[in-house]
């Protein structure tokens, strides 16, 4: 139950679509779990019998697949336009992304981010913080599959490539340690982000309009499929608070 209340074929793609909209706005909202949320259980526990324990079993793993702020806001949902006709106008400040790369990192045998976005003309750079080996392995449903071995101790990483957005969240694994998971939106614009751990969220200089927004988290899939917004020129549209069911956080 939910309910809402209150490479070169890519640079073309990116230019075609800048600076054509009527003006540009801003939305943002609260994502809150309605009802009590599941409670959760180190995904490794101190001292355990693990692989890699004298790094993975230093102390507990938390369960990154939820996170609840002290007023029930969710963390980690990802929020993204979502357009049927193309990518969208982008903004003159946007049109190229702050970094070409963003970072991925190995830290104690966890993924750090949890969730992240990047964009088809970055590439995500995964990088090894731990005095063990790990794997990264990419799930994507239409870019092509990664899966790497990254050395013990390595800052200089190893580099993901895509040429696409995506319809969804792909998923990260290192196989080596199965317990480690994280989530990566790709996409084309820079309309996307990931909730804080309050549940709030801001997208900036979005072009003026009527868009469709998409909210999908990892335990539940799509918190909305399709929640149309009309942004305003120099306004920001408050969605208010997004409220999603507490049973459907069951893990």
């Amino acid at each position: 139950m939910k309910k809402l209340m209150g490479c070169a074929a890519l640079l073309v793609a990116f230019s075609a679509s800048t600076a054509m909209a009527e003006g540009w706005g801003t939305i943002k909202g609260k994502i809150v779990v309605d009802g009590d949320a599941p409670s959760t259980t180190p995904l490794v526990e101190e001292g355990a019998n693990v692989k890699d324990a004298n790094v993975c079993a230093v102390k507990d793993i938390p369960d990154d697949s939820l996170v609840v702020g002290k007023d029930g806001g969710l963390g980690n949902c990802f929020i993204y336009l979502y357009s049927r006709r193309g990518a969208p106008d982008i903004h003159p400040d946007l049109q190229k992304p702050a970094e070409a790369t963003v970072k991925l990192d190995n830290e104690q045998c966890r993924f750090v981010p949890h969730a992240g976005i990047v964009r088809a003309d970055q590439k995500i750079n995964c990088i090894n913080s731990d005095a063990c080996g790990h794997n990264v392995h990419t799930f994507p449903l239409k870019n092509n599959a990664h899966n790497l071995l990254i050395s013990a101790n390595d800052e200089k990483g190893v580099e993901l490539e895509f040429n696409q957005g995506e319809l969804l969240p792909m998923q990260v694994k290192c196989d080596i340690h199965p317990w480690m998971t994280s989530y990566w939106m790709v996409v084309e614009h820079p309309y996307a982000v990931v909730s804080s751990e309050d549940g709030t969220f801001t997208i900036e200089k979005l072009p003026a309009g009527e868009h469709t927004f998409r909210i999908w988290h990892e335990r539940v899939g799509y918190v909305e499929r399709s929640l149309d917004v009309e942004v305003e020129d120099g306004k920001t549209i408050d969605l208010g608070v997004i409220e999603v069911d507490a049973k459907d956080l069951e893990s």
